[in-house]
């Protein structure tokens, strides 16, 4: 496999010398720091992923996040102790793509590691499954799908909103793009998630999605309490418009 570098930032030794071990056991190349101002020195351009725990003393997870989606769209992961819901969502919408709530098996930290590694390197438009058609010909060959306000790149993570260009995560970009492809179409919050993280849905995914889409909306309305791009369809999704 290609060799992708990881940054790992957490303050626990025992769990990120774990971590460490384990990633290069499985051929990643894996930078560490002990606290988030180590972390921010050590990130570079070519990490290709971020473990990060929120509790830290000194720069919190969540403080971290923020700082790097000032420069960066690289995928985060977090690692929690916290369970709680509001816990969760409040690391989404710092802009983390994913999180693990400790303790956790490294089976599941793989699974998500590679996950969001190939969603973020190897990611097409749009998949072909039971939810969402591929898109016409013509589209999937443009450089550029263009709608009334919106203008997107389909092979690389660049979005314009009425001409000026807007700095959007991984996610959310893939998110506007399945969107774009089929403006005005529906989609349900499963039909949203099963598409774009590729995985099978379940009720704990639904709040995921909508921290996402509030993201989206924060930076492409003009006022994301009245959205007049990605709208809501009460009870049945969002659409774009």
């Amino acid at each position: 496999m290609e060799k992708y570098k990881i940054l790992v930032v957490e303050d626990d030794d025992d769990v990120r010398n774990s971590i460490k071990l384990l990633l290069k056991s499985e051929n990643y190349m894996v930078d560490e720091a002990r606290c988030g101002e180590v972390g921010l020195e050590k990130f570079s351009d070519d990490t290709s992923l971020i473990i990060l725990d929120i509790m830290m003393n000194g720069m919190t997870g969540l403080e971290f996040c923020e700082s790097i989606r000032k420069k960066s769209t690289v995928p985060i992961l977090f690692l929690t102790a916290k369970a709680s819901e509001s816990d969760k969502l409040l690391g989404l919408m710092a802009g983390a793509d994913d999180y693990l709530t400790k303790p956790f098996s490294y089976a599941e930290l793989f699974a998500r590691v590679n996950s969001l590694i190939r969603r973020s390197y190897q990611y097409s438009s749009v998949k072909n499954n039971s939810n969402v058609d591929l898109p016409p010909t013509n589209v999937l060959n443009a450089k550029y799908i263009e709608l009334e306000s919106v203008k997107i790149n389909v092979n690389e993570n660049e979005v314009f909103i009425r001409g000026e260009r807007v700095e959007l995560t991984e996610m959310e970009y893939k998110i506007l793009l399945l969107m774009a492809h089929y403006p005005k179409k529906v989609f349900s919050i499963q039909n949203i998630y099963e598409s774009t993280w590729d995985e099978s849905f379940f009720s704990s995914s639904a709040n995921t999605v909508m921290v996402h889409i509030r993201n989206i909306r924060s930076k492409i309305e003009e006022d994301n309490k009245k959205p007049k791009i990605l709208t809501t369809v009460w009870g049945k999704g969002y659409k774009l418009e």
